[in-house]
């Protein structure tokens, strides 16, 4: 029997429905997928499994959280610019609320015992969540023994030699594109996107449902919508610096999460070495340590886990005293905003910008040879990463202070939680979080 395709969605009905995924967006991006792709393809047949895909591929290519870009493009599928937009903006929004009250409680009573505890316990199941999201994407990208070696040599080129995180994105793309004219097999995409299409019955938008007028590709329209975008990024930029000037924190943060923004190829955890390197590192807007709890907050909120760089914007301005002592609050609340827009910008221009091309294509994408390298590479710095949070969890006073062997027993116990009986992150968090706050207690 047929099943009825579903009735056309008002925008109000669309629009309260990304709402309520901004606010239940828990488990990292394949999490955020899996609840869309229950909501939108099995349980409201909104769009079928094969359009479903062929977002999805699209969104994996670019740089970018891409739960939250398949969210904009299939808002955009079904109302338009505007659903794009308003599917985006409410995918963000809510996290971006919830981090900067979760900033402004760290800032102002992170040296209470309670928040101390919390977080005690809190850091090692971090450290254990990074070292499994290098697994977890090891064991998709990592199909061959070149691909081994990529992500081997990119992991000494860190851990050792500090190598910036751009440097080896350029490095593994040329490895790629030279690797993927020679042998071509080698550097083949080893995604996990490319299963089997099932069908769940008439969609909405199905395989052979018209297309609108607005998926029509034109260069009119693509022109159109880059500019529009660049004009977005530039005004503000502008604005900045010649109220503020260049070396202002917030001129700063907007340029850099920039360049973060179009770094982020293989999704948050491959991005924040670089933000780790420039946060830290280069402009001290916040510390190792704090670096690490930011994490952890990004890990228990709702929302793409790049938001992080909202505690990194909030931290680093009130540190700063951005706008003065007299406007701590002011300061964070408006760098987080800033660096929040700054990094997910360009989502939207990838989107709305190259929607109608694919649209127009629909033929399954795959990642090319250079982003096979790029994200072999990912899997090394990802590595570097964890590594880096063990150090500092673990000899949080270097390695001439106490070890802490409660936080190793932590990590080892939320590590076996994942690896071994794939536990969910919000439920390691929480019991570790738990245990730490029992621990400082009994201390």
């Amino acid at each position: 029997m047929t099943t009825p395709t579903p009735p056309a969605i008002i925008f109000k009905t669309a629009m309260l429905f990304w709402l309520k995924l901004g606010f239940i967006s828990f488990g990292g991006p394949a999490g955020q997928i899996s609840i869309m792709h229950q909501e939108l393809v099995e349980r409201r047949r909104w769009i079928s499994e094969g359009r479903f895909l062929h977002a999805l591929n699209y969104c994996m290519v670019l740089p970018g959280p891409e739960a939250q870009q398949l969210a904009t493009y299939i808002g955009w599928l079904l109302h338009g610019t505007a659903g794009g937009i308003v599917a985006g903006v409410l995918f963000v929004l809510p996290s971006l609320f919830i981090l900067i009250l979760l900033s402004w409680i760290y800032v102002a009573f992170g040296d209470q015992p309670l928040i101390l505890g919390l977080f005690m316990g809190i850091k090692p199941a971090v450290t254990a969540i990074v070292l499994h999201a290098a697994w977890r994407i090891g064991s998709r990208a990592l199909k061959n023994n070149w691909l081994w070696a990529v992500a081997a040599i990119s992991f000494i080129a860190s851990f050792v030699f500090a190598v910036p995180f751009p440097a080896l994105v350029l490095c593994a793309a040329l490895i790629g594109s030279v690797g993927g004219q020679i042998a071509p097999a080698l550097f083949r995409s080893g995604g996990d996107h490319g299963k089997a299409i099932l069908n769940y019955g008439s969609a909405l938008i199905d395989d052979n449902t018209p297309r609108p007028h607005f998926t029509q590709f034109s260069w009119f329209a693509l022109l159109r919508t880059v500019g529009v975008g660049l004009m977005l990024w530039a005004l503000p930029m502008l604005l900045l610096f010649n109220t503020l000037g260049w070396q202002h924190p917030f001129t700063q943060m907007s340029w850099f999460f920039t360049k973060a923004a179009l770094l982020t190829f293989g999704g948050a955890y491959a991005v924040l070495p670089y933000v780790y390197q420039g946060a830290v590192n280069t402009y001290e807007w916040l510390t190792a340590t704090q670096m690490i709890d930011g994490l952890a907050l990004g890990e228990t909120t709702p929302g793409p886990l790049i938001m992080v760089v909202a505690f990194v914007g909030f931290v680093g301005a009130y540190g700063k005293e951005a706008l003065g002592p007299e406007m701590l609050f002011v300061a964070g609340a408006s760098a987080a905003t800033l660096v929040t827009w700054f990094t997910f910008l360009p989502s939207f221009i990838f989107i709305l910008a190259g929607g109608p091309a694919i649209e127009s294509s629909r033929n399954e994408l795959k990642f090319t040879a250079p982003l096979t390298a790029i994200t072999a590479t990912v899997v090394g710095v990802i590595v570097n990463l964890a590594m880096f949070f063990g150090y500092h969890v673990l000899w949080p006073s270097g390695l001439n202070g106490p070890f802490k062997w409660f936080s190793l027993l932590l990590a080892l116990a939320a590590a076996l939680a994942l690896f071994r009986y794939k536990r969910s992150v919000i439920e390691i968090l929480f019991a570790c979080a738990a245990s730490g706050l029992l621990y400082s207690f009994i201390q």
